[in-house]
Protein backbone atom coordinates (compact mmCIF):
# COMPACT_ATOMS: atom_id res chain seq x y z
CA UNK A 1 0.00 0.00 0.00
CA UNK A 2 1.30 3.46 -0.92
CA UNK A 3 1.64 5.95 1.92
CA UNK A 4 1.88 9.73 1.60
CA UNK A 5 4.15 11.14 4.31
CA UNK A 6 3.65 14.88 4.87
CA UNK A 7 6.98 16.50 5.71
CA UNK A 8 6.69 18.89 8.63
CA UNK A 9 9.66 20.88 7.30
CA UNK A 10 7.07 22.69 5.15
CA UNK A 11 4.46 23.06 7.89
CA UNK A 12 3.50 26.22 9.75
CA UNK A 13 5.27 25.61 13.06
CA UNK A 14 3.00 28.09 14.82
CA UNK A 15 0.10 25.74 13.93
CA UNK A 16 1.94 22.43 13.82
CA UNK A 17 -0.27 20.48 16.21
CA UNK A 18 -3.43 21.78 14.53
CA UNK A 19 -2.19 20.95 11.04
CA UNK A 20 -1.10 17.45 11.99
CA UNK A 21 -4.42 16.74 13.70
CA UNK A 22 -6.24 17.79 10.53
CA UNK A 23 -4.05 15.54 8.38
CA UNK A 24 -4.55 12.63 10.75
CA UNK A 25 -8.31 13.13 10.52
CA UNK A 26 -7.92 12.95 6.72
CA UNK A 27 -6.27 9.55 7.03
CA UNK A 28 -2.58 10.38 7.35
CA UNK A 29 -0.73 7.49 9.03
CA UNK A 30 2.91 8.56 8.69
CA UNK A 31 4.77 11.85 9.17
CA UNK A 32 8.24 12.70 7.90
CA UNK A 33 10.57 14.78 10.09
CA UNK A 34 13.78 16.26 8.67
CA UNK A 35 16.59 16.72 11.18
CA UNK A 36 19.41 18.93 9.86
CA UNK A 37 22.56 19.97 11.72
CA UNK A 38 24.06 22.74 9.56
CA UNK A 39 27.09 20.53 8.83
CA UNK A 40 26.03 17.53 6.79
CA UNK A 41 23.55 19.85 5.06
CA UNK A 42 23.52 23.68 4.96
CA UNK A 43 20.49 24.14 7.18
CA UNK A 44 19.39 23.64 10.79
CA UNK A 45 15.91 22.39 11.66
CA UNK A 46 14.53 20.46 14.62
CA UNK A 47 15.81 18.42 17.54
CA UNK A 48 14.51 15.74 19.91
CA UNK A 49 12.13 18.09 21.81
CA UNK A 50 10.00 18.56 18.68
CA UNK A 51 9.81 14.80 18.15
CA UNK A 52 8.91 14.32 21.80
CA UNK A 53 6.16 16.94 21.58
CA UNK A 54 4.66 15.46 18.43
CA UNK A 55 4.80 11.96 19.88
CA UNK A 56 2.35 13.15 22.53
CA UNK A 57 0.11 14.80 19.93
CA UNK A 58 -0.27 12.11 17.26
CA UNK A 59 -0.63 8.38 16.72
CA UNK A 60 1.00 8.65 13.30
CA UNK A 61 4.24 6.82 12.64
CA UNK A 62 7.12 9.28 13.02
CA UNK A 63 9.67 8.82 10.26
CA UNK A 64 12.76 10.74 11.42
CA UNK A 65 15.29 11.57 8.70
CA UNK A 66 18.73 12.32 10.15
CA UNK A 67 20.65 14.63 7.82
CA UNK A 68 23.46 14.93 10.33
CA UNK A 69 27.14 14.07 10.66
CA UNK A 70 26.97 11.83 13.74
CA UNK A 71 23.88 9.61 13.39
CA UNK A 72 25.31 6.95 15.71
CA UNK A 73 25.29 9.42 18.60
CA UNK A 74 21.88 10.94 17.98
CA UNK A 75 19.74 8.10 16.61
CA UNK A 76 19.14 6.59 20.09
CA UNK A 77 18.20 10.02 21.44
CA UNK A 78 15.56 10.51 18.74
CA UNK A 79 14.24 6.99 19.30
CA UNK A 80 13.90 7.72 23.01
CA UNK A 81 12.05 10.93 22.09
CA UNK A 82 9.48 8.91 20.14
CA UNK A 83 10.77 8.16 16.63
CA UNK A 84 9.22 4.96 15.25
CA UNK A 85 11.72 4.70 12.42
CA UNK A 86 15.01 6.44 11.73
CA UNK A 87 16.71 7.16 8.42
CA UNK A 88 20.49 7.60 8.16
CA UNK A 89 22.51 8.62 5.12
CA UNK A 90 24.89 6.18 3.50
CA UNK A 91 27.20 9.16 3.00
CA UNK A 92 27.27 9.99 6.73
CA UNK A 93 27.88 6.49 8.12
CA UNK A 94 31.40 5.11 8.34
CA UNK A 95 30.05 1.77 9.50
CA UNK A 96 26.62 1.58 7.90
CA UNK A 97 25.99 -2.07 8.76
CA UNK A 98 26.63 -1.39 12.43
CA UNK A 99 24.54 1.81 12.45
CA UNK A 100 21.48 0.09 10.98
CA UNK A 101 21.77 -2.80 13.41
CA UNK A 102 22.10 -0.36 16.30
CA UNK A 103 18.91 1.47 15.33
CA UNK A 104 17.01 -1.81 15.20
CA UNK A 105 18.44 -2.86 18.56
CA UNK A 106 17.11 0.42 20.03
CA UNK A 107 13.60 -0.58 18.99
CA UNK A 108 13.02 1.44 15.80
CA UNK A 109 12.90 0.54 12.14
CA UNK A 110 16.18 1.33 10.39
CA UNK A 111 16.15 3.10 7.03
CA UNK A 112 19.02 4.11 4.78
CA UNK A 113 19.16 7.10 2.42
CA UNK A 114 21.18 7.80 -0.72
CA UNK A 115 21.79 11.25 -2.16
CA UNK A 116 21.34 12.07 -5.87
CA UNK A 117 25.03 11.44 -6.66
CA UNK A 118 25.29 8.17 -4.69
CA UNK A 119 24.92 4.92 -6.68
CA UNK A 120 22.42 2.28 -5.62
CA UNK A 121 25.25 -0.26 -5.64
CA UNK A 122 26.67 1.28 -2.44
CA UNK A 123 23.74 -0.32 -0.58
CA UNK A 124 24.17 -3.87 -1.90
CA UNK A 125 25.63 -5.21 1.34
CA UNK A 126 22.96 -3.72 3.63
CA UNK A 127 19.74 -4.28 1.68
CA UNK A 128 19.02 -7.38 3.75
CA UNK A 129 19.48 -5.34 6.96
CA UNK A 130 17.65 -2.12 6.16
CA UNK A 131 13.93 -2.04 6.92
CA UNK A 132 13.39 0.52 4.14
CA UNK A 133 15.37 2.62 1.66
CA UNK A 134 14.89 6.29 0.78
CA UNK A 135 16.03 7.78 -2.53
CA UNK A 136 16.64 11.52 -2.40
CA UNK A 137 15.15 13.17 -5.47
CA UNK A 138 16.65 16.55 -4.55
CA UNK A 139 19.92 17.47 -2.90
CA UNK A 140 19.23 17.43 0.84
CA UNK A 141 19.06 20.53 2.95
CA UNK A 142 16.10 22.60 1.76
CA UNK A 143 12.44 22.17 0.92
CA UNK A 144 10.75 23.31 -2.27
CA UNK A 145 13.37 22.07 -4.75
CA UNK A 146 12.81 20.68 -8.24
CA UNK A 147 12.57 16.91 -8.70
CA UNK A 148 15.71 15.24 -10.15
CA UNK A 149 14.44 12.78 -12.81
CA UNK A 150 17.37 10.37 -12.40
CA UNK A 151 15.89 9.40 -9.05
CA UNK A 152 13.35 7.25 -10.91
CA UNK A 153 16.15 5.19 -12.47
CA UNK A 154 17.48 4.55 -8.97
CA UNK A 155 14.03 3.52 -7.77
CA UNK A 156 13.70 1.04 -10.62
CA UNK A 157 17.17 -0.31 -9.92
CA UNK A 158 16.33 -0.76 -6.24
CA UNK A 159 13.04 -2.45 -7.09
CA UNK A 160 14.87 -4.86 -9.42
CA UNK A 161 17.45 -5.70 -6.76
CA UNK A 162 14.68 -6.23 -4.21
CA UNK A 163 12.88 -8.65 -6.50
CA UNK A 164 16.04 -10.53 -7.50
CA UNK A 165 17.00 -11.09 -3.86
CA UNK A 166 13.51 -11.86 -2.57
CA UNK A 167 13.49 -8.87 -0.22
CA UNK A 168 10.47 -6.82 0.81
CA UNK A 169 11.70 -3.42 2.03
CA UNK A 170 9.58 -0.38 1.10
CA UNK A 171 11.15 2.21 -1.21
CA UNK A 172 10.65 5.80 -0.13
CA UNK A 173 11.31 9.00 -2.09
CA UNK A 174 11.87 12.54 -0.85
CA UNK A 175 12.07 15.82 -2.72
CA UNK A 176 10.20 17.72 -5.39
CA UNK A 177 7.12 15.48 -5.39
CA UNK A 178 4.05 17.10 -6.93
CA UNK A 179 0.61 16.03 -8.10
CA UNK A 180 1.98 16.16 -11.63
CA UNK A 181 4.87 13.69 -11.17
CA UNK A 182 3.36 11.47 -8.47
CA UNK A 183 1.95 8.84 -10.83
CA UNK A 184 5.34 8.36 -12.52
CA UNK A 185 6.97 8.01 -9.12
CA UNK A 186 4.53 5.31 -8.06
CA UNK A 187 4.89 3.54 -11.40
CA UNK A 188 8.67 3.33 -10.87
CA UNK A 189 8.16 1.31 -7.69
CA UNK A 190 7.86 3.73 -4.76
CA UNK A 191 5.61 2.79 -1.82
CA UNK A 192 6.28 5.70 0.56
CA UNK A 193 6.13 9.27 -0.77
CA UNK A 194 7.37 12.25 1.22
CA UNK A 195 5.48 15.43 0.33
CA UNK A 196 6.21 18.79 1.90
CA UNK A 197 5.29 21.86 -0.11
CA UNK A 198 2.68 19.93 -2.11
CA UNK A 199 0.73 19.38 1.10
CA UNK A 200 1.49 22.22 3.47
CA UNK A 201 1.94 25.07 0.98
CA UNK A 202 -1.66 24.83 -0.16
CA UNK A 203 -4.88 26.49 0.93
CA UNK A 204 -6.16 23.21 2.36
CA UNK A 205 -3.41 20.73 3.40
CA UNK A 206 -5.82 17.86 4.28
CA UNK A 207 -7.51 18.17 0.89
CA UNK A 208 -4.11 18.25 -0.85
CA UNK A 209 -3.11 15.14 1.10
CA UNK A 210 -6.30 13.33 0.11
CA UNK A 211 -5.82 14.24 -3.55
CA UNK A 212 -2.25 12.95 -3.55
CA UNK A 213 -3.39 9.76 -1.88
CA UNK A 214 -6.06 9.31 -4.57
CA UNK A 215 -3.53 9.86 -7.36
CA UNK A 216 -1.20 7.35 -5.74
CA UNK A 217 -4.00 4.80 -5.35
CA UNK A 218 -4.99 5.13 -8.99
CA UNK A 219 -1.37 4.82 -10.12
CA UNK A 220 -0.94 1.69 -7.98
CA UNK A 221 -3.99 0.10 -9.59
CA UNK A 222 -2.55 0.75 -13.03
CA UNK A 223 0.87 -0.59 -11.98
CA UNK A 224 -0.64 -3.81 -10.66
Amino acid sequence: MVEILPSILSADFARLGEQIAALEAAGCRMLHMDVMDGHFVPNITIGPPVVESLRKATRAILDVHLMIEDPDKYAPIFIQAGADQVLVHQEACRHLDRTLRMIRSEGAKAGVVINPATPVATLDDVLDIADYVLVMSVNPGFGGQQFIPNALHKVRELAARRKERGLHFPIEIDGGVTKENLAKIIDAGVEWVVAGSSVFHTVNPPAAFEEMRRIAHDATAIRV
